[in-house]
């Protein structure tokens, strides 16, 4: 297991001047919980907006992730899950560090055991439909956080920032 050198509280605290947002869970009653083995993680943020079709988080865990964590905006679906077992394996074997899901998971036990950090809303046994549709490097906006490609993602069990500056080396 790869360990991180960080706690988004003292990333806090040792940053006052710099622009950081935080994610608030609770703004539309969403809360994430962490589903993979790496409980902290970050990096470099490459976002996918996608609604119950998961082919585009399908194609970006399977090229070169590291030091990058996807962010994905499912729009909060409760009815399929935009990651599993087999497209999580495929991160771990790509390098990426994380992903942050504004959706659902499945596979739970599976996420549970792979060197991946993985926050999403919730799990269910629902797979999404491939269609091919999504938007890769956008803005995505969810938890009162506006998330671009190439800023940076710090997670761990207090919580969820963001920053358009690398606050510290992964």
């Amino acid at each position: 297991m790869t360990s991180v050198p960080f706690v988004t509280c003292d990333l806090l605290d040792d940053n006052p001047e710099k622009a950081i947002q935080t994610l608030i869970p609770s703004l539309d009653g969403k809360f994430f919980k962490s589903y993979g083995a790496r409980k902290t993680f970050g990096g470099q943020i490459v976002t996918v907006k996608c609604f119950e079709d998961n082919s585009r988080v399908k194609e970006l865990l399977a090229t070169d992730g590291t030091g990058k964590v996807l962010v994905v905006d499912g729009g909060a679906s409760m009815r399929c899950a935009l990651m599993g077992d087999m497209i999580a394996e495929s991160a771990v074997k790509n390098h990426w560090n994380g992903v942050v899901i504004y959706g659902c998971v499945r596979d739970v036990d599976a996420l549970a055991e792979l060197d991946l950090g993985v926050h999403a809303l919730a799990s269910i046994p629902q797979k999404s439909n491939r269609k091919g549709i999504g938007e890769v490097d956008i803005t995505l906006y969810f938890g009162n956080v506006s998330f671009n490609s190439e800023e940076y993602i710090y997670v761990d069990n207090n919580g969820i920032i963001v920053s358009k500056e690398k606050l510290v080396d992964l």
